[in-house]
């Protein structure tokens, strides 16, 4: 099982074309000399978040490695990209309002957003999602009091100095000034992103008609070689899993990967299956699967039980399902996550690395009835003896290191009391409890396992399926060892957090970010 850490290398403080454009030489001087134990390189807009894994280096190693790249990084010349035209149809439901709040006509705001080149200082929120600077002074204005709950796929938008495409339908608060008319991400195209970190766009004014949304790229085969399993009824989310997919926050992919990995690493090994094969992910309500040959499975987690024949099967060791026979799953109330592994693997189509379903980035989907998996080997050694996962706590208590934006007064007010799990998905646990300081800050890397805290005081415990970066304040992250705990939790339930500190406090930020 990994332990991800990591820390900021900061370039500065503020929005700044030329130490933007220093951070993308370091993140392409890195990337070029990859670093063992190096999992991921985010690139912000005045940081780049490096993390490692600290099971195969640690932080001293990964400092000097960055710091060897650091003066050359300093005195690059920008890359000789060519621009990248984007056309845009300006019929945007927010044209005619920001025309009159800037004092302009239509054709005048058209005129001014068309006229600069843009920089791509940062790309994420969504995959390929670009965050382009800057506007033109006349047309800043701030961002929509109540953010949109959907906004449309490939809608151009502007904010204060900031201009973007939405890439896929998501939430947002910019203000909507048309439509591109070309696909900026696709995952089914050879070349998934149109756009990267450190590149130049120019906006231009066309008609025409907007490109369709991306289909979704599937993950396993329609007709596998061997097949092995059926989907008779989808459970409530059943996602196939693998380790996750590393080394693309730069494009805004999600790490994807198990929520619980210490209970997918024991599935697997109990199966007789290598570290990271793929396998499925059942979440509250497991799937009723038939056996389409003889079988092998091991099913490890929390929230259910499998029966087959309307006997349980064990518990965290192998078991053999017939060809014919049926497996299905009953609810145990304790507990949210499962993990099924088939001896053998299986047969995936995998994407930038991985065969983990990222339904933000419509890469895979849940599983649905009619489904066929196929077996992705015979099966290469004999199942793994079991080992037992720890019972679950009646009430969970999360322990929380000191994060980016760490105060002595967020720390408290997270450890005071306890918390409800509010709701939750693969993204985040929204939290209901004592309203925590927070605030905001120049958008950056969100490491896996932070509590997000929003200048309206809620808590948010950010998962796999994550943001790479954003802009509100992280003053706690949950301790590695205690990830797992906190993917089994359901909904309405209490949550403890108890900080682990040590120095003072005015130190605890300075211990994640490393200045150039």
């Amino acid at each position: 099982m990994r332990r991800l850490e990591g820390f900021y290398v900061a370039f500065g403080t503020e929005l700044n074309r030329a130490d933007n454009l220093c951070l993308h030489a370091l993140h392409r001087a890195l990337r070029g000399d990859l670093l063992p134990g190096v999992t991921d390189l985010y690139p912000g807009y005045v940081n780049l978040y490096v993390e490692y894994d600290a099971v195969q280096t640690d932080r001293a190693t990964v400092s000097e490695w960055v710091r060897k790249h650091l003066p050359a990084a300093r005195g690059a010349m920008p890359e000789a990209r060519p621009p990248v035209t984007i056309p845009v149809r300006y019929d945007g439901e927010d044209l005619a309002d920001v025309a009159s709040r800037t004092g302009m006509s239509e054709r005048e705001v058209i005129r001014l957003h068309t006229g600069p080149d843009y920089h791509v200082y940062a790309v994420g929120f969504t995959p390929g999602f670009p965050f382009l600077g800057e506007v033109p002074g006349a047309l800043r204005l701030p961002r929509r009091d109540t953010p949109r709950l959907k906004v449309p796929f490939n809608a151009v938008a502007v904010a204060n100095a900031q201009s973007c495409v939405y890439v896929l339908p998501s939430p947002g608060g910019w203000h909507l000034l048309g439509t591109a008319l070309t696909t900026i991400y696709d995952p089914n195209r050879t070349a998934p992103f149109l756009l990267s970190p450190g590149d130049t766009v120019r906006f231009a004014e066309a008609t025409g008609d907007a490109p369709e949304l991306p289909g979704i790229r599937p993950l396993w085969p329609d007709v596998p070689a061997r097949p092995a399993l059926r989907v008779e009824k989808a459970g409530l989310l059943d996602l196939l899993v693998d380790e996750g997919r590393f080394l693309q926050a730069h494009h805004g992919m999600a790490r994807s990967g198990p929520l619980d990995e210490r209970a997918a690493a024991l599935a697997n090994h109990v199966a007789g299956n290598p570290p990271g094969t793929p396998l499925l992910e059942l979440t509250l309500l497991g799937p009723t699967l038939t056996a389409l040959q003889d079988v092998v499975l091991a099913a490890v987690g929390y929230g259910m039980t499998g029966q087959v024949a309307g006997r349980p099967v064990p518990a965290q060791a192998p078991f053999v399902v017939r060809a014919g026979d049926t497996l299905r799953f009953t609810p145990t109330g304790e507990g949210a996550r499962c993990y099924l592994a088939v001896a053998g693997g299986l047969d995936t189509r995998p994407f930038l690395g991985s065969s983990s379903v990222d339904r933000t980035g419509r890469v895979g989907r849940p599983l649905r009835a009619g489904d066929v998996l196929g077996l992705g080997r015979a099966p290469v050694r004999a199942p793994g003896a079991t080992a037992p996962l720890p019972q679950l706590p009646a009430e969970v208590t999360l322990r929380l290191l000191p994060g980016p934006q760490a105060t002595y007064e967020a720390l408290v007010a997270l450890g005071r009391a306890p918390f409800r799990v509010r709701e939750g998905d693969r993204m985040g646990i929204r939290l209901e409890g004592p309203a925590v300081p927070g605030g905001q800050v120049v958008s950056e890397a969100t490491p896996h396992g932070a509590v997000q805290v929003t200048p309206a005081g809620q808590a948010i415990m950010l998962l796999n399926d994550r943001g790479r970066i954003g802009g509100y304040h992280k003053p706690a992250v949950i301790h590695p060892d205690d990830l797992p705990l906190a993917a089994q939790l359901r909904p309405n339930q209490r949550v403890h957090f108890r900080p682990h500190v040590s120095g003072r406090p005015d130190s605890w930020p300075q211990r994640w970010f490393m200045p150039v």
